[in-house]
């Protein structure tokens, strides 16, 4: 009986879906296991090598905990809105619908040859109406809730008016807009309009005036990370900032819950690290700064009030409000055309610009402590998004003020004696400071809360915590997104009804920009007439809760049942690429929060474990083309001849050898090609690089599947290295693993004789070659460490092939062990040795060890100190006993030559000297 794997794993695969093998049920009695993936984004590319990689350490892991007796929910979906399908869409003259279906029937296909064990009955799209009337309700809780501070959580904005009625907002500062005040006569009076602006400062999910990445020729606002070099990332289409009025989420107030949130789940601490970062707690000053000549003071937000006196200049972001007006007319000209330059650069490229610019504004501040002039700059460093827009630059304190002092020839103060060199500046806070009047001689660090109270006993500061992170954009000027569900009716945002939704995305022909920067939707003549929201949501909408409605797919009355979610609660262990480690983690943790602060669900951390796996890079190939011939020259023989370095595609190249001929028929360009060999052969050029089709390096799962079979695929992907690290491919290490698969076959059928397993009793060495393997293999799955368990199989398999075991008693439990890497071939294996039911719903063989303990050692003897031989003797055995073992073996005979015995020394459990 022959391996023939593709029948075998098309068999199973049919039978596993007929028999539903793998659905999950919401009532049962054993422990729930929660195992997800990142969905993906179904691009009409498919799937390359790279992409499984966490699918297939989800899939081991989710099988493992089904054998071990968990009820494993492990579903899939797709997140299947955003601005790839739209531009695919215009660009080839398909509606995005189509091509996203299309996209997500490839995916399946692919998904399914490799065998994993997801219950899809529970698939969710996220462009599919009965999905996203959720969001749209979703979005509705977060418009219709305000953030109360005292009790830090969410709450209805009922709640919030009926406060405004009865006394005003005295007691709830307004997140939007920290001046407004207003008593409960004062509410009364206002006007609806006036009093739905007002509530809109309040919500959690509210519109406003932002300035955005627009680019006309997508005709959508671009995130920071889709712009380069002021042009989109797709496209290469120039951007430019605009004012539009956007949706946002209050993310910020949940700031310090994100934060102590992490305390309680498992993220890496590099993980832990970046979200920190982006949210960017700091505690600090503001303080007040009297401008020069003008009625008006700027406002600043600084961590260091101690080096008040050492403030040489100011700088403020160019797009703060006041610096038009500040700014004298002989400075205009100079101003604009740099405040032009700017426009046109990214937040992410100015935040990581180590070039040096900036513009002298012409005006000036006043010190408050000295009345020292201080000089207002401007410059991109400083983002309008972070504190104030203005900083107060201490140059011997900050490395950044230091190179703009010396760029732009500003004299220095020196606050901190000796701790600056006046070459490098020193953020210490232990410094005593000098040339700070009342604060000569104070420690840096006693002197923060000494000016803290000065500044507000003079009435011009106060302490304050701020954050880096920005409420997160929530609308896109684009068609193929969730509609809001929202109607605007003389300037006042109307939700809809709960019974109104899903408020569905018209099917339409046209999806260029509306006028003056709307969405597409805003060219719909019927849609205009209704008072629809004419801005679709981003693509992290549907991925911001999509675990969720995993646990209660086809629920038409709720997002989700009280009971479902209950049961499931967190994501166990949740697989995917560091990529999303600030928006899409942080964006989910926010809104799973404020869920659980309505009442809708039980727990407000998400995902309880995250498995950030690596990337699976490409091992590109290259030609050498001899400059200005068809000549193509193999790599050892390029020496310094001028060539052309050009990637080949690798699906033709054996290793580092070239197919020409293939070559030749590849491109036009190519077809006359002639080749400079190397014994005979071409040999191309290597480099590891990131898997891409613009460097012809992926290598589609489907055609390894085909050569290699799935559970050759799914255990080589495992075996090239720790999950969670980054590693080239190499197709040719694979048939290493498939020819590991073939020898354990051979445990059970011979190509010639065929069956070769017996039914019959196994030794005590048999026994003990399994029971090591069930240890070392249950002990990797469990830590996710995947690559070692590969290796503990092929260990194993030859350690059975050298004992001779053909013992079904054996087989069979190794199987079962195998069946988390490699179903197909563990299940057509089990059924030949006429085991009971599938192997898929088999119990996870249990460890004894008893079978492993060491009865014997194995000791070193030695004469006069040179090891002579190896004795095993028994753990147990006494000195008495050890000295007749040794003494009467032949070999130790040999070497004492009836010479009279010194001493024998005996180290249990280490070693045998004789003195002779």
């Amino acid at each position: 009986m022959e391996y023939q794997f593709r029948a075998i794993e098309q068999k199973w695969q049919a039978i596993w879906k007929e028999r539903k093998s793998y659905k999950v049920n919401n009532d049962s009695t054993k422990p729930k296991c929660y195992v997800l993936d990142m969905f993906p984004y179904p691009s009409g590319a498919g799937l390359h090598v790279g992409h499984p990689l966490g699918y297939i350490a989800s899939d081991i892991y989710s099988r493992y905990k089904r054998l071990k007796g968990f009820n494993v929910l492990h579903p899939m979906g797709y997140d299947a809105f955003g601005l790839p399908a739209e531009q695919f869409a215009i660009e080839h003259g398909v509606h995005p619908a189509k091509c996203t279906n299309d996209n997500i029937q490839n995916f399946r296909n692919q998904l399914d040859n490799i065998g994993f064990c997801y219950d899809w009955d529970r698939e969710v799209r996220t462009c599919d109406a009965t999905y996203y009337k959720w969001t749209q309700w979703i979005f509705l809780q977060l418009f219709n809730s305000y953030f109360d501070r005292t009790a830090k959580k969410a709450m209805d904005i009922n709640l919030l008016i009926a406060v405004f009625e009865k006394e005003g907002n005295q007691q709830h500062v307004c997140p939007g807009d920290s001046k407004l005040q207003f008593t409960a006569s004062d509410w009364d009076a206002y006007s609806e309009k006036e009093q739905q602006t007002i509530l809109m400062h309040y919500r959690l999910a509210f519109c406003g005036f932002g300035e955005v990445n627009w680019c006309e020729a997508l005709g959508t606002v671009l995130a920071n990370d889709e712009v380069i070099n002021g042009f989109s990332e797709r496209g290469g289409h120039p951007v430019e900032k605009k004012k539009l009025r956007q949706w946002y989420l209050r993310i910020t107030e949940y700031a310090d819950r994100l934060l102590s949130g992490l305390e309680t789940i498992q993220f890496s601490d590099a993980m832990k690290e970046m979200q920190s970062n982006w949210i960017g707690k700091s505690y600090g000053a503001e303080i007040d700064f009297e401008i020069s000549n003008y009625p008006a003071s700027l406002k600043v937000y600084t961590t260091r009030p101690d080096t008040v006196f050492g403030v040489d200049f100011m700088v403020v972001a160019p797009e703060h409000a006041l610096i038009e007006s500040i700014t004298p007319a002989t400075h205009k000209a100079e101003v604009a055309e740099y405040i032009a330059y700017v426009k046109s650069r990214s937040e992410r490229e100015r935040i990581a610009e180590k070039k040096i610019t900036g513009c002298f504004t012409g005006a000036y501040v006043i010190n408050p402590f000295n009345k020292k002039l201080v000089p207002i700059w401007i410059s991109e460093y400083v983002l309008a998004g972070y504190g104030t827009g203005a900083i107060m630059a201490v140059p011997c304190g900050d490395d950044r003020d230091l190179k703009f002092a010396k760029h732009f020839n500003i004299p220095i103060t020196n606050i901190i004696g000796d701790a600056f060199n006046g070459v490098d500046a020193n953020p210490t806070k232990d410094a005593k400071l000098m040339n700070s009047d009342f604060l000569n001689g104070v420690i840096q660090k006693e002197a923060i809360g000494i000016v803290n109270e000065k500044l507000v006993a003079m009435g011009i500061g106060q302490s304050k915590v701020n954050y880096r992170m920005r409420d997160a954009a929530f609308s896109r000027q684009r068609y193929w997104g969730e509609p809001f569900p929202i109607k605007w009716i003389d300037g006042i945002a109307y939700p809809l009804k709960e019974s109104e939704l899903p408020l569905i995305l018209p099917t339409v022909e046209n999806y260029g920009p509306g006028p003056e920067g709307e969405g597409p939707l805003a060219n719909i003549e019927s849609w205009k007439q209704d008072n629809y929201e004419t801005n679709t949501m981003p693509g992290f909408a549907g991925s911001s809760w999509y675990f969720i409605r995993y646990m209660d797919p086809k629920n038409e009355a709720e997002f989700c049942s009280k009971q479902a979610s209950d049961y499931w609660g967190q994501v166990d262990l949740y697989i995917g690429g560091t990529e999303h480690a600030v928006g899409h983690l942080l964006y989910s943790r926010m809104w799973t929060k404020v869920l659980f602060d309505l009442g809708h669900i039980g727990f407000d951390e998400p995902f309880k474990k995250l498995l950030n796996q690596g990337m699976i890079q490409g091992s590109s190939r290259f030609v050498y083309r001899k400059r200005g011939t068809h000549t193509f020259i193999s790599a050892g023989l390029v020496g310094a001849q001028e060539v052309d370095q050009l990637h080949v595609d690798v699906n033709m190249v054996d290793g580092v050898i070239l197919d020409t001929d293939a070559f030749k028929k590849w491109k036009p360009d190519y077809a006359h090609a002639e080749f400079v060999l190397e014994d005979g052969k071409y040999i191309c050029g290597v480099e590891v690089e990131k898997m891409s089709k613009s460097k012809f390096n992926t290598v589609n799962p489907d055609d390894l599947v085909n050569r290699y079979g799935a559970d050759t695929f799914r255990m080589y992907e495992m075996f090239l290295g720790p999950v969670e690290q980054s590693k080239p491919w190499d197709t040719k290490g694979i048939e290493g693993v498939h020819r590991f698969l073939k020898k354990c076959w051979r445990l059970c059928f011979d190509e010639i004789k065929g069956k070769i397993w017996v039914d019959e009793a196994p030794t005590n060495e048999e026994l003990k070659i399994l029971h090591k393997a069930i240890k070392k293999i249950e002990e990797d799955t469990e830590r996710y460490s995947f690559n070692t368990a590969v290796s503990t199989f092929m260990i194993c398999i030859n350690e059975l092939h050298d004992a001779g075991c053909y013992k079904k008693s054996i087989i069979s439990q190794v199987l079962i062990l195998l069946t988390p890497y490699a179903p197909h071939f563990a299940e057509e294996l089990w059924q030949a040795l006429g085991n009971e039911g599938l192997v898929v719903d088999a119990e996870y063989p249990v460890f004894e060890g008893k079978y492993v303990m060491e009865t014997s050692k194995e000791y070193p003897v030695s004469i006069n100190g040179k090891v002579r031989t190896n004795i095993a003797i028994a753990l147990d055995a006494t000195e008495a006993e050890v000295n007749q073992i040794v003494l009467g073996n032949p070999l130790v005979q040999k070497w004492i030559e009836d010479k009279p015995i010194k001493k024998l020394i005996f180290v249990k459990g280490k070693m045998i000297n004789i003195v002779i």
